[in-house]
């Protein structure tokens, strides 16, 4: 085989390489996030439809009004039956009556040893999390961890309160708490570190989250030096 015939098809088996790889660029992203969307989707029917009466199933709805014949998957009615309940109760608990049932219940609640345990802790984190009136994270710090001369992302959450922040005074002025989360993500730990040694960066949470996702892969995009 002759030279230029060769290096003529090493050159179309590295564009089409090339193109491969862009394309799968673009693809996976997209495929991903579409597998984890109808994924989440088919977990919340999972959790929702049984508890809907069979009669107004998808299924007998779907064989009811277009015929017995029609037999094809429908998903998402649990998420539409899961937000619309979420509205409603959240509207009814903003009223008397509704906040007066709600305080009814964490009293009932208060009386169960284990499940209140666990019920304040839910509450706790989901209040933090979707509760406008309070900051979840704040702020994004490099910090020494976990040895000096290693420095890791932290997420900075709030202040020490209560029993916490009395024992901290003893110790230092002023404490922040950090969190830690560890790649790709799915654990962490929460730190409370003097302030005066954190190193505040501008990244936003989001981007930070990313970086720590994808392992150090993934860096936000920066402006380009005036």
């Amino acid at each position: 085989m002759s030279e230029p015939h060769q290096s003529r098809r090493r050159s179309i088996l590295a564009s089409l390489r090339a193109s491969f790889l862009t394309g799968l660029v673009v693809v996976l992203p997209i495929g991903l996030t579409i597998y984890f969307v109808w994924t989440l989707i088919g977990w919340i029917d999972g959790w929702i439809l049984p508890l809907i009466p069979s009669a107004y199933q998808p299924e007998a709805l779907v064989e009811r009004y277009i015929g017995p014949g029609a037999n094809f998957p429908v998903r998402g009615v649990g998420v539409l039956v899961f937000l619309v309940f979420t509205i409603i109760i959240g509207w009814m608990a903003k009223g008397l009556f509704g906040r007066s049932v709600i305080r009814w219940g964490e009293d009932a609640v208060d009386r169960m040893p284990i499940i209140r345990s666990v019920y304040g802790a839910i509450k706790q984190v989901a209040e933090t999390f979707f509760n406008k009136k309070e900051q979840s994270f704040d702020q994004v710090c490099l910090l020494e961890f976990p040895r000096a001369g290693s420095y890791a992302l932290g997420f900075i959450s709030t202040r020490p309160k209560g029993e916490v922040a009395n024992r901290l005074a003893l110790l230092g002025p002023d404490f922040s708490a950090v969190f830690v989360g560890l790649t790709p993500f799915t654990s962490g730990m929460l730190l409370f570190v003097p302030t005066k040694d954190l190193t505040i960066l501008d990244m936003k949470i989001d981007d930070a989250a990313k970086l720590i996702v994808s392992g150090g892969l993934v860096y936000p995009l920066t402006k380009d030096p005036v």
